[in-house]
């Protein structure tokens, strides 16, 4: 394939956003580059209806589903714009012969920043004081520290790993679970290592990076709520299928969990009657 010749459409919202540049290196090296102008990730229809002149596709959360590879003449290669490939359907793509890729690690540690920024918002209520302030309070509201708190990762990947390194400055205890543990890396950070079922009662925060797969979805339910330790937080970085917002309002609602942090809901945007954002 030469892609001098290729034509490849870019649908990801964030490329090239702080860095036009990126956007001039793309346009140099193919014969044609068009982009997603809606300012948000394409449906399987949306998609399908421009996917068919392109040789390459750039993607980011679009829903690229069979229907849309197979309106794909000439696609040769989805290129991941991110982590995961949960919104591609993987087997409709090798039938098509499609290369599918991805880029572990590329947003770790921006994901990272955010995780702590939402654990440290949780510990310290500071979007309760930003409310009260709006509305011309200014209460004393009582905070707690990372330190010394048990930090529960469910996910030790590229994420999980940056997140565990810039916790060691806050004298957390970082505990980890994973299907394969990189043994190395938890022995030179410092991280024990555990089993599901013996982390989750003992981790004072939560936090979740794991892939979605058939295994993952829906992974935390009531049952596993309840297994938690009482009282403590969980955050969500992850995907927002991972886990049931219906039951996880009732976890906060019956105090079982103090608080809860996402940056991902199963349906992006959420509905705004949506009733885990108050």
């Amino acid at each position: 394939m030469i892609l001098k010749k290729c034509r490849i459409l870019v649908t990801p919202t964030s490329f090239a956003r702080y860095d036009p540049a990126l956007r001039a290196a793309l346009e140099n090296q193919v014969g044609e580059a068009a982009y997603n102008e809606l300012g948000r990730p394409l449906t399987a229809e949306e998609l399908r209806a421009q996917i068919g002149p392109f040789d390459g596709l750039i993607a980011g959360l679009d829903e690229i589903n069979a229907s849309v590879i197979e309106a794909a003449g000439r696609l040769k290669v989805i290129a991941r714009y991110g982590v995961g490939v949960d919104n591609v359907d993987l087997e409709a793509a090798r039938r098509r012969g499609i290369v599918v890729t991805h880029t572990p690690g590329a947003n770790a540690g921006s994901v990272a920043e955010l995780t702590i920024a939402l654990m440290l918002c949780l510990l310290r209520a500071i979007p309760e004081a930003i409310q009260a302030a709006r509305q011309g309070q200014w209460p004393r509201l009582s905070g707690t520290s990372l330190e010394g708190k048990r930090i529960g990762l469910l996910g030790f990947g590229s994420i999980g790993k940056q997140v565990a390194r810039r916790l060691s400055g806050f004298g957390a205890h970082v505990l980890a679970h994973d299907i394969d543990p990189d043994q190395q890396a938890a022995s030179r950070m410092d991280i024990k290592l555990m089993q599901l079922e013996e982390l989750l009662p003992l981790a004072d925060i939560l936090s979740l990076h794991l892939p979605l797969t058939e295994e993952t979805r829906g992974m935390v339910s009531t049952s596993f709520l309840h297994r938690m330790k009482c009282g403590a937080y969980l955050i969500n970085t992850a995907r927002g299928e991972i886990l049931d917002d219906i039951e996880m309002l009732a976890a906060l609602e019956e105090g079982k969990l103090s608080g809860a942090a996402f940056d991902v809901f199963a349906r992006q945007p959420p509905h705004p009657k949506n009733p885990l954002i108050p």
